[in-house]
């Protein structure tokens, strides 16, 4: 992490969001990559173009159970005339041995078997009698229940053109061609896909580690007994599920009591597992606000101008904020405020695309779309200050939900969307287009 050349203004400079974010961004370094086995690579960027060692398939192989035929053996056969061939064996996927098919012979084939030498195409086993001598059959049966075996004879009751159900090889990819590109998001199809040409490995950037920690001695564990003016520890939890669905490898802290030296002691601790460390709560002006108190001061000896510094923006929910560095590595830090609405906007907006320039993605931030505004009366919005409130999204048009209140958990649930009402406006009426941030 380098130090951010904007963390130059003074502490009663009102920071907007956009000079927030870029400081951020400007700052935060995508993770140095590398060599991951396939299944630990889910989820990652993929830093190089994969090339395709062996071509997909390998070899010509049948796509249907049924029998490997010549073309002219089987030209004009129905049911009332059908061709009849000597079956001279069965040819299984994986099987090391190779038949040849010869005039008037034929041989069973499963499913991703090789084509033999000499067939030039392959006939479903429902269009023949498969050996049992009494018209068309619906499958094939097992080996060890087939009396027939593989051999006899067999009635082929319809004509095949040349290849037909037969997989050619490289008809997927072929060798030498570009498998996939490097900036790729491995996902189930794409370890699918390196694991057919052969790839056991993969050079990636990892998914960075983050450690979120909520910090008041009011709060207590989901499942504890709630005492005297405590609250359940919710911050924590929406966080850290919010750091796993940005891509993240999320660990939880318990809540810190407000405790300056306890909070700087548990964080110096969890240092050591985090590429990212997000705080929440005690950012703002009280007396008790401990991240502020225990973070003002600490800076890097060894890089000038390193730290936390923590800034008043203009947005609502969320002004107040702190971000820098910390620890030996410079391991950057997001301080967001401890009201639960504050706490997942301020993270949507800063901490995920934080996550996502670690892991090396060009398009770090949620989508946005212009949408219509469906409302029973106008939105107000305090001036100066850019507005995200809750809403529901479908079809083009955004509803919200719940209030302005940045406590309001409940509504949070509810949405998956975020309105943005600019700096500039101070009410919005419905049926006005509006911004929007597509949470889902």
């Amino acid at each position: 992490m380098s130090t951010a050349a904007t963390r130059t203004a003074g502490p009663d400079h009102l920071w907007t969001v956009d000079e927030h974010l870029e400081d951020i961004l400007a700052t935060v370094r995508p993770l140095d990559p590398i060599e991951l086995q396939l299944l630990d690579a889910q989820g990652c960027v993929l830093v190089e173009d994969v090339t395709v060692p062996v071509s997909l398939p390998p070899f010509d192989n049948s796509s249907m159970d049924g029998y490997a035929v010549r073309v002219t053996d089987v030209a004009g056969a129905s049911e009332e005339y059908p061709a009849v061939l000597t079956v001279i064996g069965d040819v299984a996927a994986g099987q090391a041995e190779s038949l040849h098919v010869g005039p008037g012979e034929t041989a069973r084939i499963m499913t991703g078997a090789p084509l033999p030498p000499g067939a030039e195409a392959v006939v479903p086993v429902e269009w023949t009698d498969g050996g049992l001598g009494e018209g068309p059959v619906t499958g094939m049966r097992a080996r060890s229940q087939s009396p027939e075996g593989a051999g006899g004879h067999v009635h082929v009751y319809r004509s095949a053109e040349a290849r037909a159900h037969v997989r050619a090889q490289g008809s997927d990819v072929k060798a030498g061609d570009r498998a996939l590109e490097a900036g790729t998001v491995l996902g189930p199809p794409q370890i699918a896909l390196l694991a057919a040409i052969g790839r056991g490995t993969v050079r990636v950037r990892p998914r960075p580690r983050v450690v979120v920690m909520s910090t008041g001695s009011e709060l207590v564990q989901p499942d504890e007994q709630l005492g005297n003016g405590q609250i359940y520890d919710s911050n924590s939890f929406a966080l850290t599920a919010a750091a796993r669905d940005a891509g993240a490898i999320a660990y939880r802290v318990g809540a810190v009591a407000d405790d300056a030296e306890i909070l700087r002691s548990t964080i110096e601790d969890q240092l050591v597992r985090a590429d990212l460390m997000v705080t929440t709560g005690g950012v703002s002006v009280g007396a008790y606000d401990v991240v502020k108190e225990a973070l003002s001061s600490v800076g890097d000896e060894d890089e000038e101008g390193a730290g936390i510094d923590f800034r008043k923006l203009a947005m609502q929910p969320g002004k107040p904020q702190g971000f820098g560095s910390i620890g030996p590595d410079h391991i950057p830090l997001l301080a967001l405020p401890g009201n639960p609405v504050s706490s997942y906007v301020s993270f949507e907006l800063f901490v995920r695309p934080a996550i996502r320039t670690l892991m090396g993605l060009d398009d770090v931030h949620r989508p946005r779309t212009r949408a219509t505004l469906t409302a029973d009366k106008a939105l107000t919005s305090p001036k100066g200050r850019r507005q995200f409130l809750r809403g529901t999204y479908a079809d083009g048009a955004v509803t919200p939900v719940g209030g302005a209140g940045s406590h309001l958990v409940a509504a949070l649930a509810l949405a998956d969307a975020l309105i943005v009402v600019p700096e500039n406006v101070e009410s919005v009426e419905p049926g006005t287009e509006v911004d929007v941030v597509l949470l889902g």
